[in-house]
């Protein structure tokens, strides 16, 4: 690596990743901190866990169906704009969530939540891939994905801190009082957004004109790389073998990520725990996930291999499920769950640095958002087949083993795909075949 590469993708990620980690940890704090307020709106509000589990679930239909549209208009209106627009309306149907008085409200705050939200993870993903490298964006993933399990690890705590510590107070119980004050800076990022992204390489201002020829030279051989072997239109994405295959992959992440997420506090406090102690001790498996996600994909961006990274993860997640069901110790099943964690968090980074690897433009913007709304499809049954297991057998071990089923589906899915690991090499390498990697060491 040159002078002008390491100077030129220093000042990037010093700029870029920072925020869109706060952004993304906010976004995903806004989403799972239902699985706190959980801890007692249940029992306020009169839900069972299929209530719960369905209206969970619904936020991802929403979600589904306005995620590629929405990429396809951030694309047309720049990302400053949109993931702002996205990040403001998003924040306010988060606040909103702390006055559903019962099922039918819950279902609609959550389902309009899912709308006003459909389009950030891809749109931040596209954004992030306009000003990295193929050889950068595994560990870019990883770092900026980092953000879903560290707002758990965070969220839990403060969420039950929240949750227990505001009960009562203006005349609102703890549950309420989770939603209003973690809605907050999703409002506040809104303005932050639009103030210091710019849409694209050539309005970076704060890149030297050098740093910024290079990487707008760099870009643009390797968007003539990936187009030369593979130059799709957006119609022609939807129905590509490979986009499909990653929509199974991600669908077996989606259920995975979510069927932990949502249940795991519940799971937790089934240990004799109070909600503060659940709080805390939910955190641990979300720390082991975060960490070792970010190991995980710089792994991968060193050897510039994706297919067997994330079909091993996918297979440790499923037997951290698995052993979580079977084993009857509070100790052992928390050990389990930070295994499923670490396996399920550990495909983000490999999984998603994947379909950029092969598509550019706007194919890129609607592959990336195709494939999530596949995935997000899980985002609603994951939820809703998880807590109907628990209704109708008291337990939620029947769910876990079926999220390793279906986790396990993925990997074989991932393991029946193609991927070009000549088009992550520098335009150079690609030329001259070489296998050098581009990449600094860990």
């Amino acid at each position: 690596m040159d002078e002008l590469e390491a100077r030129t993708m220093n000042k990037v990620l010093r700029r870029l990743i920072p925020l869109a980690i706060i952004c993304y940890f906010v976004n995903y704090l806004d989403r799972v901190n239902l699985s706190f307020a959980a801890l007692e709106m249940n029992k306020d509000l009169g839900f069972s866990s299929t209530v719960y589990g369905f209206g969970a679930g619904v936020f991802f239909v929403a979600y589904f169906l306005l995620e590629t549209p929405s990429n396809l208009i951030l694309v047309k209106v720049g990302a400053r704009k949109w993931i702002a627009r996205i990040m403001f309306t998003w924040g306010l149907l988060s606040g909103s969530m702390a006055f559903v008085q019962g099922e039918t409200s819950f279902y609609v705050v959550r389902f309009l939540l899912g709308a006003a939200e459909a389009g950030f993870f891809p749109g931040m993903l596209f954004y992030l891939s306009l000003f990295f490298p193929a050889a950068y964006r595994g560990r870019m993933v990883s770092t900026f994905m980092a953000a879903t399990a560290f707002s758990a690890v965070f969220g839990a705590p403060v969420s039950t801190l929240i949750l227990s510590g505001m009960d009562g107070i203006l005349g609102f119980r703890g549950w309420q009082w989770v939603f209003i004050v973690e809605a907050i800076p999703a409002l506040i990022l809104a303005v932050v957004v639009l103030t210091l992204l710019k849409d694209s390489p050539a309005e970076a201002t704060w890149l030297a004109p050098d740093e910024r020829n290079w990487l707008i030279e760099r870009q643009a051989a390797e968007r003539r790389a990936r187009e030369a072997v593979h130059d799709l239109s957006v119609l022609q994405v939807l129905t590509n073998p490979r986009v499909l295959l990653l929509g199974i992959g991600g669908f077996g992440i989606a259920y995975s990520t979510y069927g932990i997420v949502y249940f795991l506090p519940q799971i937790v406090k089934q240990f004799g725990l109070t909600n503060l102690q659940t709080g805390f001790v939910s955190a641990i498996p979300f720390l082991v996930a975060a960490s070792g996600m970010i190991w995980y994909g710089k792994r991968s961006d060193r050897v510039l291999e994706r297919r067997s990274h994330c079909a091993i993860a996918f297979m440790t997640c499923a037997i951290g499920l698995v052993l979580t069901a079977l084993i009857p110790s509070p100790t052992l099943r928390l050990i389990a769950l930070c295994i499923a964690a670490f396996g399920a968090w550990a495909t983000l980074p490999v999984f998603w640095a994947m379909p950029t690897a092969f598509l550019s433009g706007a194919a890129a913007a609607a592959g990336v958002a195709y494939i999530n709304s596949i995935a997000n499809i899980a985002g609603f049954v994951g939820p809703f087949i998880m807590g109907w297991i628990k209704d109708a057998t008291g337990s939620f071990d029947g769910g876990l083993l079926v999220i390793a089923m279906v986790t396990i589906v993925a990997g074989i899915a991932i393991l029946c795909t193609e991927h070009d690991r000549e088009l992550e090499k520098t335009p150079d390498e690609f030329a001259t075949g070489t296998a050098r990697v581009a990449v600094d060491a860990d």
